[in-house]
């Protein structure tokens, strides 16, 4: 994923998050344009999962909608190669493992390369146990579909150095402990944090988990690469529709 050259022209990049079905992928295709119209970088687009543990209540509360809608998987996936090809901006799927398994993991991956998706996030599975994934990444992928590794607060300065030494694309520190959604405080100790991510990976460094404003993502740049915001998108949509959402990501830079 060509990262770095992007970051060379804006002090900081805008990768937001959707979630698939909800309300309908018709109302997502509209939603999405608005997003790359606002300025979004990068676009992480979210398989519903019916236990969605790093997902705080209202993306989880998006993920069940989006399940009693109907939302099939491969259906899913066919939306995300539509999107790929529609818009020229880089976009990653995000779920959790079961959907892979149930698909059967390579294939998945396999799919996910061949449509051009430019990175995966699977949140509960853990590195060490990845391995195998994330050849098939390099494998499928040919270099462009990157496994996104996660650094969070609670883990060690070793910890940090092997996720950094592992990953690839950029890598996704998580700002606080819990779930996505909830406050999070742009203070010292996160900016500790993300200087312990730096000293870990050459990468760039995206940031999420309750950026929600253009004060949030002033606060991340100079410390982080890429702000990552979702919550707050799905809010501007569901009280404003469609087109508030792509003017909420323009005012945020």
């Amino acid at each position: 994923m060509e990262i770095d050259k992007q970051t060379q022209e804006k002090p900081i990049l805008l990768m937001s998050h959707l979630v698939l079905g909800y309300p309908s992928l018709e109302e997502n295709r509209q939603v999405i344009a608005q997003m790359v119209a606002g300025g979004v970088d990068l676009m992480e687009l979210q398989i519903p999962f019916s236990e969605p543990i790093a997902d705080g209540p209202m993306i989880a509360r998006a993920n069940q909608v989006a399940l009693d809608g109907g939302f099939k998987v491969r259906e899913g996936l066919a939306f995300i190669a539509e999107m790929v090809q529609e818009h020229p901006i880089p976009f990653l799927i995000m779920t959790y493992y079961n959907i892979l398994v149930a698909y059967g993991v390579e294939d998945f991956i396999r799919e996910a390369a061949r449509m051009g998706v430019k990175g995966l996030i699977i949140p509960d599975l853990p590195p060490q146990e990845a391995g195998q994934a994330m050849d098939w990444c390099r494998e499928h992928g040919g270099g462009e579909l990157d496994w996104i590794q996660l650094m969070t607060p609670t883990s060690s300065d070793a910890r940090l150095a092997e996720i950094g030494h592992n990953a690839s694309g950029f890598v996704y520190c998580v700002a606080r402990k819990g779930v996505t959604g909830n406050q999070t405080d742009f203070g010292k100790e996160l900016a500790t944090f993300i200087k312990r991510c730096r000293a870990a990976t050459t990468l760039p460094l995206a940031v999420g988990f309750g950026v929600k404003s253009r004060e949030d993502v002033a606060q991340l740049t100079g410390l982080a690469d890429i702000a990552v915001i979702g919550t707050a998108a799905i809010h501007i949509h569901e009280a404003q529709g469609a087109e508030a959402v792509g003017q909420f990501f323009s005012t945020l830079r």
